[in-house]
């Protein structure tokens, strides 16, 4: 009887927690090999290059290099390795550039673990895989809304500073805030309005004078 090759996983997330939480549970899985850990997309790289994994679970919100940084070179550099985005963000804006650049599938980070692994399984053989959040954002538009919910003072400085075309890290800087707390920001930003788009946030900006 043959045993059947484990497939190799790499994990990347800037979360110790998520990253030992990931381990763990595939860990219980006898056909998925964790052959490393990564901490941002520089690291990611270098790992893959000497471990040559099957399968590259990535985080797409990442210091030093962002997911979707990683994902480009990672099609150019290392075109073979399948790569499985893992995000919070159910947001099309994050998802379409991802796919673009060659990534696997997208998996948000609220689905069970029976998903994640069906995801990794699923990649590994050569298919892409997207959770249902995810296909949701890229495919179905959201419904509108009766009443557009008012932006925090904070929110209206954050978007003030997207219509000027400032990037997340640009305006985590001017506001003094992480990069996370704008990401959060942008998002809220998108629901509270229900506008997924930089270009229709602007515009939005530009009719309510808030630039």
């Amino acid at each position: 009887m043959t045993i059947p090759e484990k497939i190799r996983v790499l994990l990347v997330d800037d979360h110790l927690l998520v990253l030992d939480g990931l381990a763990a549970r595939l860990a219980c899985e006898a056909h998925i090999d964790i052959v490393g850990q990564a901490h941002n997309g520089e690291e990611a790289l270098a790992a893959a290059h000497e471990l040559n994994p099957d399968v590259v679970i990535m985080d797409v919100s990442m210091p030093v290099l962002s997911g979707l940084e990683a994902m480009a070179r990672f099609r150019v550099e290392q075109p073979d390795i399948r790569v499985l985005m893992l995000s919070m963000h159910d947001d099309r804006e994050y998802i379409l550039p991802l796919v673009r650049s060659g990534a696997s599938g997208y998996v948000l980070k609220d689905v069970s673990s029976h998903e994640l692994i069906k995801a990794i399984e699923t990649v590994h053989q050569g298919n892409t895989y997207f959770s249902s959040g995810a296909t949701q954002a890229l495919f179905h538009a959201p419904e509108p809304r009766a009443e557009i919910e008012p932006l925090s003072p904070r929110e209206e400085s954050v978007l003030n500073l997207i219509a000027l075309g400032q990037s997340n890290k640009e305006i985590a800087r001017t506001l003094t805030i992480s990069v996370r707390t704008v990401e959060t920001h942008r998002y809220n930003i998108k629901q509270k309005l229900n506008i997924q788009t930089t270009a229709g946030l602007t515009r939005y900006a530009i009719d309510h004078n808030l630039v």
